[in-house]
């Protein structure tokens, strides 16, 4: 079951610009057919490999790339870097999928500057849903991906690591943040969403939403996926031993 749009709705705004980049043409197709019968997206191209993705991304200039990690020459996270690094894509955002929603690309997906990461076996309402949460903006990661971005952190990191004012790296970057917007990224460090947030710090989520947003814009982080992951890099949020 897709959800469905008024008329006025649908014809009101341009539909989300869809590219698929996956080396298996029998499962763009099925994504193609899935999106295609939204009246809110359309497909705008078909990529069997990285290189093809970006040409196409250049090219059509879509709102969401589905991008597959695992792709003959250039795989998906090369595309992806590629894409993030080009000042004229600012507005492309990708989606990476994968057969395995918790691995060690998750982490690597996210630095890429992907907005979201999705299991390949995702309901088709999950796979349209992630379209529209990227397409506005805003960072997709299943609970299983946040778990295991969260996680490999855990694990990577040093708990007797440097404070966040010993980071050099990013302790400039830090000091731009006030308390309040410190505060929120610590939570959204811990996968909290806006609501929980907002619950805990006895604010409205529209308040939570715009600290997150400020943050955002002053750590120059695409998405609140790239929050998660400059919290625990800064220091800000620091792994626990359990």
């Amino acid at each position: 079951m897709t959800t469905a749009f008024p008329p006025s709705c649908a014809s009101r705004l341009p539909p989300i610009k869809v590219l698929l980049a996956d080396d298996q043409a029998l499962l763009r197709s099925a994504f193609r057919v899935l999106v295609d019968s939204e009246p809110d997206m359309e497909v705008v191209g078909e990529a069997a490999d990285g290189a093809q993705a970006l040409e196409l991304a250049r090219s059509t200039r879509p709102d969401v790339v589905l991008m597959d990690i695992r792709m003959p020459g250039t795989d998906g996270l090369a595309a992806t870097r590629a894409i993030g690094a080009d000042p004229e894509l600012t507005g492309v955002h990708v989606v990476m999928l994968t057969t395995f929603e918790v691995d060690e690309y998750v982490v690597e997906s996210i630095r890429a500057g992907a907005s979201g990461f999705l299991g390949k076996g995702a309901e088709p309402e999950e796979l349209l849903n992630a379209i529209r949460i990227a397409a506005g903006g805003e960072a997709l990661l299943s609970p299983a991906a946040t778990k295991g971005l969260i996680a490999t952190f855990l694990k990577q990191g040093d708990p007797a690591g440097p404070e966040p004012a010993t980071n050099g790296a990013h302790a400039a970057r830090l000091a731009t943040l006030t308390v309040r917007e410190r505060e929120v990224l610590v939570h959204v460090g811990g996968g909290n969403s806006n609501d929980e947030i907002a619950e805990l710090l006895v604010v409205s989520p529209l308040t939570v939403k715009t600290h997150v947003n400020r943050a955002m814009a002053k750590l120059g982080a695409r998405d609140r996926a790239q929050l998660v992951v400059f919290a625990y890099e800064s220091g800000l949020v620091r792994p626990r031993v359990e």
